[in-house]
């Protein structure tokens, strides 16, 4: 009998260590460490090959032969925007998410819908729940194929019976391979069935993704190489007790990593929105002090979002500055202007401010927005609902141009808002819009322009 190899592992990072040690060398976490059983005598890869494939060699970069990078449609707008244009052939994706916030139901939902022959592998339901799922989101015939296994030497001998065109893994901390002595979710584990799977894909050309679950830090669970290995790193994000979801892509070999996409959750699944501004703009009778329309870039897609200010004297002695979705630091930076280059004495005030949509913007276009709602709260004056703003705002007060925007002022026509307020030296391309544009230079200007 074989003796058992064991060594230690760092859950945050995954680096390998001789001896148990308090804190992780290379991450400096503490109580890291784990005991793991690294490997059995037999090891068995995703497929038996009998002949050893030829060393590759080294060539010049002229030389080298550009494959064409294919792509598959998922015909889920909201995905293929995110991910650039479609699945790349040959690629893995790692999707991950809080518990119960629709990975799962994502996912089926492109099964479902895309046209290549699918192998749905669940480790987690059984085959009559994910039909009880389908039902729920779709009831015509589809060629997704369903298969509750966890061990990655059966799933690969379906995979060679069925040879699928895509592969959709829910979850790889469920899997676990006969070539290691360790229990599902270990490092080891999961950091082996994602090498065999990356395997897989990039010699079948098979698009494989992956759903991982998160920590409660938020983290995917797991070993950070995880990360590293994979192509492509999707966030699924949302608030369970609202309809919205947003997926991000922290991670994208293939494409930019700054797009956006929004779902809303309904009893048949999950939809579409393919106008954001739609839920991140509230709907009000009457016209409220405080609030201001900004225009904000995710990615190319131009948003509207609304930013709500409140300001209030300070009851308590030392004046509150609070922000949900905002950078707090920049707020005090826009105050100190407003303080020192307009004149208004916000010192002794409270100010809220507030992102609706529940939503985090980092974009410098937003200050004059946010510069016109506190300025709509102190002076109690609601500013008109059909105004936009597209601004940043400088220490010395200046309203100073933003990036790409023809793109903003066409997408606030287009949505029905009468004025767009931006700083003078932009340079706009084109010269007819059906937009009154407003454009002024300083923060006084703006204040004049807004509530003269």
């Amino acid at each position: 009998m074989a003796k058992i190899k064991t060594t230690f592992f760092c859950q945050n990072c995954g680096s390998q260590h001789a001896k148990w040690t308090g804190q992780c060398s290379t991450c400096n976490e503490w109580n890291t460490i784990v005991e793991e059983v690294v490997q059995k005598d037999e090891k068995r890869t995703w497929k038996q090959t009998t002949t050893e494939k030829s060393v590759s060699k080294p060539l010049k970069i002229n030389e080298i032969e550009r494959n064409p990078e294919e792509r598959i449609v998922t015909y889920n707008k909201e995905l293929d925007v995110v991910l650039g244009g479609g699945l790349v052939k040959g690629s893995v994706l790692l999707l991950g998410g809080e518990p119960g916030i629709g990975k799962s139901t994502l996912l089926l939902q492109i099964a479902l819908s895309i046209s290549q022959k699918v192998l749905y592998v669940s480790g987690e339901e059984s085959q009559s729940q994910i039909k009880m799922r389908a039902e729920r989101i779709q009831s015509s015939e589809s060629n997704c194929l369903i298969l509750t296994e966890t061990n990655t030497q059966k799933i690969f001998k379906n995979i060679e019976e069925v040879r699928p065109e895509f592969l959709i893994i829910d979850s790889i901390q469920t899997l676990h391979t006969n070539s290691i002595e360790a229990s599902p979710g270990s490092i080891s584990q999961i950091r082996e069935t994602t090498a065999e799977l990356i395997k897989y894909a990039k010699e079948t050309a098979t698009p494989v993704l992956l759903i991982g679950h998160i920590n409660k830090e938020g983290q995917i669970a797991g070993p950070k190489i995880l990360e590293h290995m994979v192509d492509v790193v999707l966030q699924f994000e949302g608030d369970r007790n609202h309809a919205y979801r947003i997926l991000r892509a922290q991670k994208n070999r293939f494409g930019s990593t700054s797009e956006l996409g929004i779902y809303e959750m309904l009893s048949d699944g999950l939809r579409e929105v393919s106008n954001p501004s739609e839920i991140l703009i509230s709907k009000k009778d009457n016209d409220l002090s405080g609030t201001a329309i900004a225009s904000t870039l995710e990615g190319v897609r131009p948003l509207m979002i609304e930013i709500q200010a409140l300001v209030s004297t300070a009851v308590y002695g030392t004046p509150q500055r609070s922000t949900t979705g905002y950078n707090l630091k920049r707020l005090h930076m826009i105050l100190a202007v407003l303080e020192k280059r307009a004149g208004f004495k916000l010192g002794a005030k409270d100010v809220f401010l507030n992102v609706t949509g529940g939503i985090s913007v980092d974009d410098p276009a937003i200050d004059l927005a946010v510069v016109a709602s506190i300025l709509s709260s102190n002076e109690d004056i609601a500013i008109s609902p059909n105004v936009c703003f597209a601004a940043e705002v400088g220490l010395a007060g200046e309203i100073r141009p933003v990036s790409k925007i023809d793109q903003r002022i066409l997408e606030a026509e287009k949505l029905g808002y009468k004025k767009f307020v931006t700083s003078k030296y932009n340079k706009i391309t084109s010269k007819k819009h059906n937009i009154q544009l407003l454009l002024v230079g300083k923060v006084e200007e703006a204040f004049a322009t807004l509530f003269a």
